[in-house]
């Protein structure tokens, strides 16, 4: 089978592809025929060494959508020819999905409803999980609440926007002015350009005096921010940030409200399958769709690396087999 792979750690250019042996499931893994696999900073991270590095040769791709081909001795739930998606392998532990065919834990894959687009589905594992768990796990997003989106047009923000939507919450999410029609499609109740001069009274005006749950992928930029646009209570969950060292300036703004601050990363989600099952079960009933942008080969896995951290645009990147 044909596969991408990694012999060194390094830039986009080390991702090779390769005719390698197809892999046999163990007993308690599946063997997909990949249909897509999403594209994700994370798995540039996995590639560069920037994470905990992975032993080479190595496959990339934590994403997947396909087609059971096989199952293993022990597997239960699972046969020949069901479709599943799901998230958690090309991290280190497992082959990744930038393949023909991969094996997949039973613990990080769950079927996939008929009427699902695979693609959208392949691209739908690290965004969804992610977005799930900030929203209705950490934030506990209730109906008619105010929910900020940091980055509605990133792959979690477009999601999370969505699942606020479903929830019946008011979602005020910024992005630049070319998505804003798209993300109102989406859900959104407000749409603000992150580059505006006076962007935290607006988020107060479009919340009535304050946001009562905040997504927010770059701490460094908006710790502060958070927590002078946060109504009484208002619980933040933080997923990532592009500098290691965020700061409040004045962290009184955030005690005065008692606001509550959670920080996650996706890869500590007690069980994958639940997440993975609510957000098919939003794409099942045309209350969440994932926005692919682009779809790539696996020749083309480099340049959709490059892309992933480089372009601008909606949504999620795919390569497709």
């Amino acid at each position: 089978m044909r596969a991408v792979r990694l012999s060194e750690h390094g830039g986009p250019d080390v991702l090779q592809v390769e005719e390698i042996d197809r892999p046999e499931p163990a007993a308690d893994e599946l063997l997909l025929e990949v249909a897509a696999a999403g594209v994700n900073p994370v798995d540039t991270y996995f590639r560069d060494g920037s994470y905990p590095p992975v032993d080479v040769p190595f496959t990339p791709g934590v994403d997947f959508a396909g087609t059971v081909a096989e199952t293993g001795s022990a597997v239960d739930g699972f046969d020949e020819g069901d479709r599943v998606y799901g998230t958690g392998i090309g991290n280190g532990s497992f082959q990744g999905a930038y393949a023909e065919y991969a094996t997949v834990p039973t613990d990080r894959v769950v079927h996939l409803p008929d009427g699902v687009d695979a693609t959208e589905a392949g691209a739908a594992g690290v965004v969804g999980v992610t977005a799930w768990r900030a929203l209705i796990d950490h934030a506990g997003l209730e109906p008619a609440e105010h929910c900020l989106v940091h980055g509605g047009s990133g792959g979690v923000g477009h999601v999370a926007v969505q699942i606020g939507d479903a929830v019946s919450a008011r979602v005020v999410t910024t992005a630049a002015e070319q998505y804003h029609d798209t993300l109102e499609e989406r859900g959104a109740d407000t749409v603000l350009d992150y580059g505006r001069d006076d962007l935290d009274e607006a988020v107060l005006e479009a919340s009535d005096g304050g946001v009562d749950a905040i997504l927010d992928h770059r701490l460094d930029d908006y710790l502060q921010f958070d927590a002078d646009v946060a109504a009484q209570g208002c619980r933040v969950v933080g997923i990532g940030e592009n500098s290691p060292d965020p700061a409040f300036t004045n962290d009184g703004a955030a005690r005065s409200k008692d606001v509550s601050y959670q920080f996650m990363s996706m890869f500590n989600t007690p069980d994958l399958r639940v997440p993975l099952r609510g957000v098919a079960h939003l794409m099942e009933a045309g209350r969440l769709s994932i926005d692919v942008d682009r779809t790539y080969d696996l020749e083309e896995a480099a340049q959709a690396q490059r892309d992933v951290m480089d372009e601008s645009f909606l949504g999620k990147l795919v390569v497709e087999p």
